[in-house]
């Protein structure tokens, strides 16, 4: 049993979904807080519409500080259709909102796991063989990019058309960063790293191609890197997904790649991340997590949501923030054992199985820690 001083856990609940997912992540850390001794301090802010409707903004400063203070943040989701024609400086996704706040908590490495449970095999919109015991991640950068780049803007043309521009940069350390957290997490799996990109025609490609491969060359001699264009790579993750381990990329190609592999797995709500950042000054780096889905608002309100890819989230800030590997597994194990008894949200139903609410599943993913806990005691 851990025995932790105060561990701070900032919960970002946000819109549609979100408040529904992240209440079954309280759930679970509230009993790794009274069955393991977490010592989690769980605070909750405002992220996304929800804070653009009170504050004006949704991003408020008070949110960037509360962030900044914490160990850890789990996001629910930002957006929806309450929000589709505000100005494009009030998006709740958007450069005042999710993504100014990887900026400012300088999170420039987000890692997906994806993982075929083997109860969910059939599911699969990809046969069985080509999933049964499918294990890889994408590491995608996030803090630079098509989605940071200047200039970016909207021109009215003297002749009544208009202009949008977007502008791809990346710089030599924003491309050796996270390279190194790609064959660094390639050294505890199958020692592979694929990197994709579209060198042929972007330069800012060439760029990322050319330091990705002087960063493996230097330090990183015993991982194997294979390089690959993304047009490539959308065809093998669907043709031959096992053929990759780690799956290294930048922001929008990762963006694209991270949920297009949902399908394998049969839904956006079981796909996990985490975003990792520079150093905390508390030893470990600053951290988001948060499940690959949206806001889905068609389902917002209705108990339907699927909460796994966000407590699988929780799985990996239990990892990467507070080393609790042994709570980590155990939980990823709950969720494993909750599977293979049948039970199912809407989005991942077989024929056969039984179908469950958000809170019926994240009732039997916390009944299935008891049984795990009372195993190990």
């Amino acid at each position: 049993m851990i025995m932790a001083d105060s561990r701070k856990l900032y919960f970002l609940p946000g819109d549609g979904i979100g408040p529904e997912i992240l209440a079954e992540v309280r759930r679970v850390a509230e009993w790794m807080n009274a069955k393991r001794s977490a010592g989690f301090a769980i605070t909750e802010g405002l992220l996304g519409g929800v804070a653009l409707d009170k504050f004006g903004v949704p991003l408020p400063d008070e949110t960037i500080a509360e962030a900044m203070r914490s160990d850890a943040i789990v996001f629910g989701a930002a957006g929806g259709p309450k929000w589709a024609n505000v100005a494009p400086h009030l998006v709740p996704e958007g450069h005042n909102g999710l993504l100014r706040l990887r900026r400012e908590m300088e999170l420039y490495a987000k890692i997906c796991p994806l993982s075929m449970h083997d109860a969910l095999v059939d599911g699969s919109s990809l046969k069985r063989d080509r999933v049964e015991g499918l294990d890889l991640v994408v590491v995608r950068e996030i803090y630079s990019g098509i989605y940071f780049g200047e200039p970016r803007m909207i021109e009215d043309l003297p002749d009544g058309t208009r202009r949008g521009t977007n502008t791809e940069v990346y710089t030599t350390p924003e491309v050796t960063r996270v390279a190194r957290v790609a064959f660094e997490l390639a050294r505890t799996r199958g020692r592979r790293v694929c990197s994709v990109d579209k060198a042929n025609v972007l330069e800012s490609s060439r760029v990322w191609r050319e330091e990705v491969q002087r960063v493996h060359d230097a330090e990183f001699p015993d991982v194997e890197l294979s390089h690959m264009y993304v047009d490539n790579a959308s065809t093998q993750l669907i043709r031959n997904p096992k053929m990759f381990d780690v799956i290294l990329t930048t922001n929008m190609f990762g963006d694209i790649l991270s949920d297009a592999s949902a399908g394998l797995v049969g839904s956006l709500g079981m796909l996990p991340t985490a975003e990792l950042g520079v150093p905390n000054g508390r030893g470990k780096p600053r951290a988001l997590y948060q499940a690959v889905h949206g806001s889905a608002p068609d389902i917002a309100g209705k108990n339907l949501a699927n909460p796994i890819g966000t407590i699988l989230s929780f799985a990996l800030a239990l990892h990467y923030s507070f080393g609790m590997d042994e709570e980590a597994r155990m939980l990823q194990q709950a969720v494993t054992r909750v599977l293979d008894d049948g039970l199912r949200t809407g989005d991942i139903m077989q024929p056969g199985m039984r179908q469950a609410s958000t809170t019926q599943m994240g009732s039997a993913i916390v009944a299935a820690l008891d049984g795990l806990a009372g195993r190990r005691t």
